[in-house]
C-alpha cells in the first residue's frame, strides 16, 4: 500500500528512478495520439531544425513522469484521483536516448471536505541525464486518509 495524506510531508522531496527514452516509445505515442509531426518522426527533416536531430513529444515526457511517480509506490492504492497540472514549463527537448528521472517535492496539503480524502500538491522536474531540466509544474493529487475503507 502507497502512502496516505497523513504520511506526506510539505518540503520533502522524492526522486524517482531514471528511464531511457528510445525511438521505439516515440514511434508508438505517434500511433497511439495521431501526432506524426516530422520533429518526432523524421529524422532528416529533424536534422534542419536546432535541435539536429528527432525529439519526443512533450507530453510523452509528462506520460513518463506519471509512470516514473508510480514507480515511487508512493501512491499504491492510495491515490484517488489526478485533478490537475498548473504551470507546466516545457524548458528542454528529450532526444532519442536521454536518460529521465524525476524529482518532486510536496509543497502543500490540504483536507478535503471528504474525511476519506485529502489534497497534496507536487512540485515536479523532469531531468535528464546532463542534470538539466527540461520540464516543470505543479501537480494536484486527492488521497486517500488513513481509516478510509473505500
Amino acid at each position: 500500500m502507497g502512502a496516505y495524506y497523513e504520511d506526506f510531508e510539505v518540503g520533502k522531496t522524492h526522486v524517482t528512478p531514471g528511464r531511457t527514452v528510445t525511438d521505439y516509445e516515440v514511434a508508438a505515442f505517434a500511433g497511439l495520439s495521431g501526432d506524426f509531426n516530422s520533429i518526432h518522426t523524421d529524422r532528416e527533416f529533424a536534422a534542419t531544425t536546432s535541435f539536429g536531430e528527432p525529439i519526443a513529444h512533450g507530453v510523452l515526457g509528462l506520460a513518463i513522469a506519471t509512470g516514473l511517480i508510480a514507480r515511487t509506490g508512493l501512491f499504491d492504492g492510495t491515490a484517488v484521483a489526478f485533478l490537475g497540472i498548473d504551470g507546466w514549463k516545457f524548458s528542454g527537448p528529450i532526444l532519442f536516448g536521454d536518460t529521465i528521472h524525476v524529482e518532486f517535492v510536496i509543497t502543500s496539503k490540504r483536507e478535503t471536505k471528504n474525511p476519506a480524502t485529502g489534497l497534496i500538491v507536487r512540485a515536479i522536474k523532469i531531468i535528464n541525464q546532463r542534470g538539466e531540466v527540461i520540464q516543470s509544474g505543479d501537480t494536484t493529487l486527492l488521497v486517500r486518509r488513513r481509516g478510509d475503507s473505500a
